[in-house]
This record gives C-alpha cells, structure tokens and sequence, in this order.
C-alpha cells in the first residue's frame, strides 16, 4: 500500500491521487471541487495539474481566538486541543492571510469569524459558481 504522509514533498502522490480522481470527473463535462488543506504551489508542480486549465484556490479563515475555540471543541481523539497542534494551526492560520495574494495563483480567503457555518458553505458555494465555465 502507497503511503500518502509524505510532508517531505508537500504530500505528492496524496494530491497526484486527487487531481487523477478530479480529471475522471471532469471528463464527463461536470465541474470539480476538492476540499481539503494545502498550498497552491504544493498542487501546481504536480504532474496532473497540466490537465485542467484553471485552478482556483478559496482558504477559509479566522482570528486566531475564534480558531483556538473551534479547536478545543474538536473531538479528543482528534487531537486538535493541544498546544502544540494549537501552535501550528495559529500559524498556518496567520501565513494563510498573510500571503495569500503572493501565491501563484492568488489565494481568496473567506473570513468565517463571524459567520455561522451555513453561511460559509453559502459563501464558498457562491465563489465556486462565480468560476463555473
């Protein structure tokens, strides 16, 4: 079995194995969106990024107290609530809003402080069909 925890190399064949799973789809004429954590630069040296012309990347965010709060309602077996995990999720956080727009392509970032869970999935839907061809 092919193990994907690869951080070495940004997690390659995690994300060659959905870009694959994402062409599948889009051959059939349907758009794609893929849900997960990661960097533009980590999707676009993959092999299967030159099958699809366009990619757009949405990063949702939040102050730093807010995202503290959600992690420590996680599950504990999630692991989430610890300060160490707490650590790296605060700046991974900040780097997100702090360079979003050097990114290549730019990042959007969608704000989620303030805003129920209902309303971020309106607002991601509503930015996903801004982009449909």
């Amino acid at each position: 079995m092919q193990s994907f925890a690869t951080p070495e190399d940004g997690y390659r064949s995690y994300r060659e194995m959905w870009l694959r799973v994402a062409l599948t789809i889009s051959q059939s004429g349907r758009p794609v969106a893929l849900f997960g954590s990661g960097e533009p630069d980590q999707w676009e040296r993959c092999t299967g990024r030159a099958y699809f012309t366009q990619i757009h990347y949405l990063a949702l965010v939040c102050d730093d107290a807010t995202l503290v709060e959600r992690l420590r309602r996680r599950p504990a077996w999630r692991r989430a609530g610890t300060p160490e995990f707490i650590a790296e999720m605060l700046k991974y956080n900040r780097a997100l809003k702090e360079n979003a727009h050097r990114t290549t392509p730019p990042m959007t970032l969608l704000d989620t402080t303030s805003i129920s869970v209902a309303a971020s999935v309106q607002h991601v839907a509503t930015w996903i069909r801004e982009r449909l061809p």
